[in-house]
């Protein structure tokens, strides 16, 4: 049976139909051209429908519908093109990528299982070349870590494929070494801290909560702590990527782990 098209139909699901109309749709415009690039192809296609490409040409969907329907596809000029919701621009290093270049973490079974991901992720971010980039696969944007490895020089982008995948591109710009450290567990003075706020807590727990509301969860918390108050935090690991996030607000903390999964945070004003 035939594959039928509209001008909403995407053009990842016409070129896994039929790899032929990738040459066809190039044929149409020299703006096309980047479909060749497999990594561009990739992310353009499976965002971009035919009405969206039509418009990036500047011609009518008809000149889709021509070029595809002798490859077997068939017409349906009856439905009219969505309103496309704008996409955000890819960034330059993707014209430079190759898919040998892009080295694919997906994070996911380890949140899955309770566990944090940052050690493998910066063993695998360390190893990355000039010029090379990492994708972290995962349920949502991992904002700390693009935070994060900003400051190491990477650029990233991320490419929601829909509610439940997001895959997070980053690229690394020179070769410089990446110096990726893990927090000191620092609890020095951990009891005279807490004799000096008693009266003068406010609790949180997020040892409930999936990734990333417990960071989420926090930062919102010191946002409203008055410079007198500190914030107690019932967690099950330690935060590693709130801590620099802390540190650039101008706030002090201490760390008390109790048992595995069973970790206290007392954070105040610096």
């Amino acid at each position: 049976m035939s594959m039928i098209i509209n001008a909403n139909t995407k053009i990842a699901k016409i070129l896994k139909e039929n790899s032929d109309a990738l040459e066809a749709i190039i044929s149409l415009d020299e703006k096309f051209e980047k479909l060749r690039n497999p990594v561009l192809r990739k992310l353009m296609a499976s965002r971009t429908s035919i009405g969206m490409a039509a418009k990036i040409a500047g011609f009518d969907v008809r000149n889709f519908f021509e070029k595809l329907q002798p490859l077997g596809f068939e017409v349906d000029k009856e439905t009219k093109p969505e309103t496309p919701v704008e996409e955000p621009k890819l960034p330059a290093f993707f014209n430079t990528l190759k898919p040998g270049q892009i080295a694919d973490f997906d994070v996911r079974p380890l949140i899955d299982a309770g566990e944090d991901p940052l050690s493998t992720i910066v063993d695998r971010v360390k190893k990355i070349p000039k010029g090379g980039a990492l994708k972290i696969i995962n349920s949502f944007e991992p904002a700390p870590l693009i935070s994060l490895l900003k400051k190491q020089g990477f650029e990233s982008f991320v490419h929601s494929v829909d509610e439940q995948l997001v895959e997070t591109y980053f690229y690394k710009k020179d070769d410089a070494a990446v110096q990726i450290n893990e927090p000191e567990n620092s609890g020095d003075g951990w009891d005279e801290l807490l004799q000096k706020f008693e009266g003068k807590m406010q609790t949180v727990d997020v040892r409930a909560l999936e990734m990333p509301q417990p960071m989420m969860t926090i930062l919102e918390a010191i946002e409203k702590l008055p410079d007198s108050i500190a914030l107690f935090v019932y967690h099950k690991r330690i935060p590693v990527f709130l801590l620099p996030e802390l540190r650039e607000r101008k706030f002090d903390f201490r760390i008390k782990e109790l048992a595995p999964n069973e970790v206290r945070l007392l954070i105040f004003k610096d």
